[in-house]
């Protein structure tokens, strides 16, 4: 509930040149030395919580006091009244009109993902559409806003998913993505149920040399799982989907929020515990298991069942895999975080691992080694390694539509303030 007086603004947290604005001061005259600070009553990741007595009248308070240096330093979106502040949007004369949607390709709990067309250049882009109302409803503001920050470090690495620009409308968010249309690793592996060692390794490399990446940012991905995989026109893997990721975690920090997809989930987190980078780790190993078996290690249609067996039961693995498979799977789903492979120096002690020995990591990242598999896509417009559930839904009109204030300053819109971005220059599309 906002508790402003009437006429009065809510402060918003903003970011400029480094400084925090909360905007016009209600009571600039103001200072710490009005007040006798008695007793820390709480702590939080950037200050502490005190009980305060005001000297002018004897007033008890409670008084949050947040070091500045620890917000600005970790780059936090600023939460103010439910709105969420990242500045002054970048891209501010983006429009719905700008594209022809041409169809469905995705789903999500909040929108799509549709193949689109623009209309200035004929380039195509998978552009992810968001209901902020469903947003709202859930409360789920700081998850996509956390996406689009993720996305604007990642545009320079050949396995994650580069973000172009977005911008939004009054009742909508807008995604620009690069455009794969290879298919997701989860479709392929419905189709063929699993793949032999080489295959699986080749996507096992560029997958850990994404979530290495991601890890020499200080971010945890959290929701590795074939369904985030997917594969380009050449047959490499593009790793998408970062509504879940945790920004600011040092080497030796933790974290502690319970997330991720049921099949994937390490031990730690089932716990409930105190979890670090190893969890991906943990995730990599599920997905390598999965793609040389055909389902997750632990599997049980009863998701309790199945809690219960990556907490208690052993890793069973069945025969017909090398020494050096069998070896990378115990290591990589060890129940102990301590002891899992990557707890140690992290995507380090996964490249070093003689599973993937025939890889040459350089020429891995620079995409110099052949695919496994070719999707063999005829061009942009062909769909035939996305689900026809998607492709065959008809487009809502709305989705194309803008409407007259394409971001107005009030109700849903400004929970998204400064969820704009455009980049300086853009690269085409290989394909």
């Amino acid at each position: 509930m906002d508790s402003s007086p009437a006429g009065t603004p809510s402060p918003q947290l903003s970011r400029a040149n480094g400084n925090i604005n909360l905007g016009p001061s209600a009571n600039p005259n103001a200072r710490p030395t009005d007040f006798d600070f008695l007793k820390v009553i709480g702590k939080g990741n950037y200050g502490k919580v005190l009980l305060a007595k005001r000297k002018s009248d004897g007033t008890f308070y409670a008084v949050k006091v947040l070091q500045k240096k620890s917000i600005l330093k970790k780059k936090e979106l600023s939460r103010a009244n439910g709105n969420i502040n990242l500045g002054p949007s970048a891209n501010p004369n983006a429009r719905p009109t700008d594209f022809d949607f041409l169809k469905v390709i995705g789903k999500g709990n909040y929108g799509k993902v549709l193949l689109a067309k623009r209309k200035s250049d004929g380039t195509f882009y998978a552009v992810k559409v968001l209901q902020k109302k469903s947003i709202l409803k859930k409360k789920e503001q700081s998850h996509i806003m956390a996406e689009r920050s993720v996305l604007l470090k990642n545009v320079r690495h050949p396995f994650l998913v580069g973000l172009r620009y977005s911008f939004q409308t009054s009742e909508k968010l807008y995604f620009v993505l690069d455009y794969v249309n290879g298919g997701e690793l989860f479709f392929h592996l419905q189709r063929e149920r699993r793949f032999l060692e080489p295959r699986a390794r080749f996507y096992a490399a560029e997958v850990a040399s994404a979530i290495g990446y991601l890890h020499s940012l200080n971010i945890i991905y959290r929701d590795l799982k074939p369904e985030n995989i997917l594969l380009d026109c050449q047959g490499h893997v593009v790793l998408t989907d970062f509504g879940l990721c945790k920004e600011g975690v040092e080497p030796e920090e933790t974290t502690s929020t319970f997330c991720g997809t049921p099949e994937y989930l390490a031990p730690e987190v089932l716990r409930k515990e105190p979890y670090d980078r190893a969890v991906d780790w943990w995730c990599l190993g599920a997905v390598i298991y999965e793609m040389l078996h055909g389902l997750p290690p632990f599997y049980n249609p009863d998701i309790s069942q199945m809690y219960e067996n990556i907490l208690h039961q052993p890793l069973q693995i069945p025969g017909g895999r090398t020494v050096a498979a069998c070896d990378l799977l115990q290591g990589l789903l060890h129940k102990d975080q301590r002891q899992r492979l990557g707890s140690k120096a992290d995507f380090l002690d996964i490249k070093n691992h003689v599973f993937f020995s025939p890889i040459n990591w350089d020429d891995l990242y620079h995409k110099r080694l052949t695919p496994p598999f070719n999707p063999n896509v005829a061009g942009p417009a062909d769909l035939k390694h996305f689900d026809p559930e998607f492709t065959q839904e008809t487009v809502s009109k709305s989705i194309g539509c803008t409407p007259d204030t394409v971001a107005s300053s009030s109700g849903a819109s400004s929970a998204f303030l400064g969820f704009s971005y455009a980049p300086e220059e853009e690269d085409i599309l290989d394909c």
